[in-house]
Formats: C-alpha cells, structure tokens, sequence
C-alpha cells in the first residue's frame, strides 16, 4: 500500500489523497497493535494520518475515513493480517463504527445481529492484531477485551441493574436518593 501523493505542489485528487491517508493508516495501526489493548479512536487516527502525510481535508470525518479504512481492511486481507481497523473506535463511547461490518465482509463472514456481538467480534479481532503485531502479552496468551470506554459503560449499567433500590423499613416505599424516606422523615 503506497502512501505517497505527488511530489510537486499540486492539490491531491480525493483519490490520491485516500490512497496516501490509506497506507499511513495501515503504518499507524501496526503501531498502535504493538500495545495490548491499545485502541485509537476515529478522530485520533484522522489527525496523525493528515499530519504524516501533508494531505488535510476539511471535509467532515465521516465522509471520507470510511473509505480509507475499507482500502485498510482489504490491504489487510490482502497481506494475511488480521483486521486491524478493529482497533479504531468512536470517542463518543468506545465503540467501532457500523463500517466494521466491511471487515465480516470482506472475511466472507455473515453479518452479526447486536452491537455487543459486534464488539466482542472486534474484542477478538483485535487480540489477534496485538499477537501478530507483537504486543508484549500476559503470560496466559491475552484475552480479548471490550474497548476500555464501552466495558466502563456496561458495568456501570451492569451495576445499575444489579443494585435493588433501597425501600423505608417502616412504610416500605423507595427511598429517594439521599437515603431518607420523604414519608417516615
């Protein structure tokens, strides 16, 4: 995958401009597989590619990086290398975008159904990027983990659910959040 554009001081075509933003991608994200369970985020991604190649764009993110991911997650197929775009994620809540079902397509793999299988298919993927990356792993191998912000999000649900409200010993109605039974004083 080449990420060069043209030398002289000509604008790229959006073309060259993703096929240079393309191959950086790929170069950033090897690196970011060498940590155990590092992520990058979209916004992340997007600033170090523009800044290692030259090529900035004004364009909303959402309107071009998934077309530079998708030539990422072919060049990958394409080496034998596990899907590395499952290590970018959304900073709004640690996530891979709806373009991770190219990865599932492109591994002739059928669609999965929810979002938590999606992110645990991600989960997997990326430990298999830190292994062929060669991340320094824990002594049992790794295991594949949910994006730190979106395993954050589950358990504190997780702990909304499991947690029983409080009720008055007296009169057994719910207690308010400041613990004191607005009824029994």
């Amino acid at each position: 995958m080449s990420s060069s554009v043209a030398s002289d001081d000509a604008v790229p075509t959006a073309q060259e401009a993703r096929e240079a933003w393309a191959g950086e991608a790929y170069e950033v994200l090897m690196g970011v597989a060498g940590t155990y369970h590092a992520v990058i985020t979209y916004k992340e991604l997007a600033e170090e590619i523009q800044h290692r190649t030259g090529v900035r764009t004004k364009a909303l993110l959402h309107n071009w990086i998934g077309s530079v991911l998708g030539r990422v997650v072919r060049e990958a197929r394409r080496r034998g290398d596990p899907p590395l775009i499952a290590l970018v994620v959304r900073s709004s809540d640690g996530m891979v975008g709806d373009g991770y079902k190219e990865v599932l397509e492109v591994a002739g793999e059928p669609p999965v159904e929810g979002v938590l299988e999606r992110e645990q298919h991600a989960a997997g993927a990326r430990l298999a990027c830190y292994r062929h990356f060669g991340a320094t792993l824990p002594l049992d191998g790794g295991v594949p983990a949910l994006a730190p912000r979106y395993q954050a999000a589950i358990e504190r649900r997780r702990a909304s659910i499991e947690k029983p409200p409080q009720v008055c010993g007296r009169c057994f109605v719910e207690l308010p959040t400041t613990g004191v039974c607005d009824s029994c004083g």
